[in-house]
């Protein structure tokens, strides 16, 4: 029995050095000898020398001069890999995506081909009408309380400035709370709808968005101010101004722009994903460098190109661009110190 228990000792120990022990070590200094960039993570550094990122992991880039990746559910959270799982019938996605649409999207056909739509959407909102009838945005409140709400609790600065509408509206708190009896101290989300509702009727044409203001001393806050044009307009009202406007004819948009990946961490775009966004690019580059756009526009679409690849050595799939590498690539080609 003891020489059965001796022999199984040895063979554990034997497994335990070869599979805990040499395999590990095996591989790591192969990974480190031969493939040393991919073994420690894909990790690019900046012009400094200052880890930039993970090629193998998207993040988000929210100035114009930068292409920016797919949509994400879990914000480029690596720690929270998760897709959306919204159906197609479910608003928040066709939420989501007449968000992402309504900056970007471009008329195909008629006097405006090519143009954004965004300007005439503005103006549509301008005119405080929708399917004939007034208050745009009290209407969307109405018709969406979840986003509503949404606006009001994802942000404290408009948690914030509903309060103080709560505070200065006391007959319009206390009317929501002989209706809704169960809630007899409304919180701010609480009072969304009202708030947009009072809102609309003080502001036709206007929506609250925030504000950077810089002071006399130079020091810059954030407030919530009625405004008319902006990227909250063009982005939360393009689906009620889509519906206004079911004739126009709009040019497609590449899907992975409006589409999440499973993890939302994919790191790629397609190529026409990147050229559909080469016109801000170029031209926010033009305004930092102050060089010609069309020799920029020559030199960033190069580089993009040079950038593209398709799976399997471009034997299938569409060509894919990793948005970070590029990016980093216009950093270092345009001496930017900082990117965000």
């Amino acid at each position: 029995m003891m020489k059965n228990i001796s022999k199984s000792l040895l063979l554990l120990l034997f497994v335990v050095v070869l599979c805990c022990g040499i395999y590990p070590l095996v591989l790591w200094g192969i990974g480190q000898g031969l493939f040393p960039f991919q073994a420690n993570g894909s990790i690019v550094k900046d012009n400094n020398g200052i880890p930039a990122g993970s090629l193998l992991i998207a993040q988000g880039f929210a100035k114009d001069q930068y292409f920016q990746p797919r949509p994400s559910a879990c914000s480029y959270d690596a720690s929270a890999s998760a897709s959306a799982a919204l159906a197609p019938s479910n608003y928040a996605l066709r939420n989501r995506v007449a968000t992402a649409l309504g900056p970007i999207v471009r008329y195909k056909g008629g006097p405006q081909a090519g143009q954004l739509v965004a300007p005439d959407v503005e103006k549509w909102f301008a005119a405080d009408r929708f399917q004939g009838a007034p208050s745009i945005v009290a209407q969307w409140a109405d018709a969406h309380n979840a986003l509503a709400v949404a606006w009001v609790s994802g942000d404290s600065t408009h948690g914030a400035y509903v309060g103080a509408w709560a505070a200065s509206h006391p007959a319009d708190v206390a009317q929501f709370v002989k209706n809704n009896p169960s809630t007899p101290h409304p919180a701010p989300a609480d009072l969304a709808v009202v708030f947009f509702e009072s809102f609309s009727k003080a502001n036709p044409g206007r929506f609250p968005a925030s504000v950077t203001c810089t002071g006399a001393d130079g020091k810059t806050t954030t407030e919530i101010e009625p405004v008319q044009s902006g990227a909250d307009i063009q982005s939360l009202f393009f689906d009620m101004w889509r519906t206004d406007h079911s004739q126009a004819e709009l040019q497609e948009v590449p899907s992975d722009m409006v589409t999440s990946s499973a993890s939302g961490l994919d790191p790629h775009i397609t190529l026409a994903s990147a050229e559909f966004q080469l016109d801000r690019v170029v031209a926010a580059w033009a305004g930092i460098t102050k060089r010609d756009p069309t020799v920029l526009r020559a030199e960033i679409d190069s580089l993009v190109r040079d950038n593209a690849s398709a799976p399997w050595f471009g034997l299938a799939g569409e060509k894919m661009v990793i948005v970070l590498k590029v990016n980093m690539e216009l950093r270092k080609k345009y001496a930017v110190p900082n990117a965000s």
